[in-house]
């Protein structure tokens, strides 16, 4: 639930920017190119530190680099909602990425210490929903913030809540080993279901070198496919509430709650087929990796819906769709997100979270920019069939490269 909170209010920081589209154009007359930059921004520094950032958090663990991480982007929160102009804007932005940085590797290496493989689905999804959720009812809220006190006050409120959630995870995170509370039954129960050891002490833990974890058929496997997922994720996250207005006419107010309704589909679909599902069905089948590789093949195929969105004549319509999208992506995004604690070698679950995760945010900083170019063509028929076909290239990814989900051997 705290690894939950946490994304839910990471969330409410990164739809911000695409609930304010109409204001910052009143504000600095920016076009829906520069828009696109503005929107990718936060992804440039989020994206480049990935790597470093699993470093870190193999190294000094997710209680430190957590600490450190809520605060910074709650400062970010507050710089934006105070920025002068597009400049200043972009930098507060830039900002926000480096403090959410270690924000999903964290919450891998720490559901990998805290839970049974047979329970690591359900776990993430827990987390991953909150991302969807706070799509679906951020949009709404900070529309109703933009549209009663200006966008400066969306992104004060959101630095507010940031702020409190650092006081939250200051006061209550604890790695299992230093958690008095925890009772040697469910410490059995852990190590009896092969959650992630932590090494003694952790400062000492190295795990496996990047260029060992990088020549891996399955860490290039599940990076190109969840690339795949996150550049449509971030194709609707920035885009959806503009494309409803720019193309099918809706205002700030009707936009804003046709947007939640794909939102709450994937909240629906990544706890109950991507959580719970998967590991009902693991627990009772002799492959469990060919559950977790089905429903990752399933969802992107599913994904591939957006398609349909190219030929839809009312918000209903396009609604329908995107529905169909995000359904697919919910209900595959907790596995994706739990790969590496099925295939890392001892105390690299951080690494190789961080590979993907600046593969993925890579696919992050393309969806904005490339879908602006798109939307400042009057286009975006053309941005949803380039996103089916950035999920074809995912599903081949996985097929081929992840395989069975075998541990990584430990290097030499």
């Amino acid at each position: 639930m705290l690894l939950g909170i946490g994304v839910l209010i990471n969330f409410f920081d990164r739809v911000n920017t695409s609930v304010a589209f109409d204001a910052l154009h009143t504000a600095w007359g920016i076009s829906a190119v520069t828009f696109g930059y503005l929107a990718s921004a936060y992804n440039w520094t989020y994206g480049l530190l990935q790597v470093p950032v699993g470093v870190m958090l193999d190294r000094w663990g997710v209680r430190r680099v957590g600490r450190v991480a809520a605060f910074l982007w709650s400062m970010a929160s507050f710089a934006s909602g105070l920025a002068v102009g597009v400049r200043s804007f972009f930098a507060a932005r830039l900002l926000l990425g480096v403090g959410e940085a270690p924000t999903f590797p964290a919450n891998a290496k720490a559901v990998g210490y805290w839970f049974p493989e047979d329970e690591r689905s359900f776990a993430t999804s827990l987390n991953d929903a909150a991302a969807k959720f706070a799509s679906a009812i951020g949009v709404p809220i900070l529309g109703l913030f933009v549209i009663a006190l200006g966008w400066r006050w969306s992104f004060l409120f959101t630095g507010f809540i940031s702020f409190l959630y650092f006081l939250l995870f200051w006061r209550v995170y604890r790695n299992p080993s230093e958690d008095p509370k925890l009772s040697p039954d469910e410490r059995a129960l852990m190590d009896e279901g092969h959650a992630q050891p932590e090494s003694a002490p952790a400062a000492h833990a190295h795990g496996a070198p990047l260029l060992y974890l990088l020549r891996q058929r399955q860490v290039l496997g599940a990076t190109v496919g969840f690339a795949a997922y996150n550049y449509v994720f971030y194709l609707v996250l920035v885009w959806l509430p503009t494309y409803l207005s720019l193309s099918l006419h809706l205002d700030l107010r009707e936009s804003t709650l046709y947007t939640s309704i794909p939102w709450l589909i994937a909240t629906v679909t990544d706890l109950l087929i991507g959580g719970w599902m998967v590991d009902f069905l693991v627990r009772r089948v002799r492959r469990a990796w060919l559950v977790r590789q089905a429903v990752l093949v399933g969802g992107l195929a599913l994904g591939m819906g957006i398609y349909g969105a190219k030929f839809a004549h009312t918000p209903w319509q396009a609604v329908a769709w995107i529905s169909v999208c995000m359904a697919g992506l919910g209900a595959m995004a907790p596995v994706g997100w739990s790969v590496p604690t099925f295939i890392a070698p001892r105390e690299s679950v951080g690494r190789i979270g961080g590979i993907m995760n600046c593969a993925t945010q890579m696919a992050a900083i393309l969806a904005p920019v490339i879908t602006g170019y798109f939307a400042h063509a009057h286009d975006f028929g053309g941005a949803f069939a380039l996103a089916a076909v950035v999920l074809a290239i995912g599903i081949a990814g996985y097929v081929l490269g992840l395989g069975k989900l075998r541990v990584i051997p430990e290097p030499a």
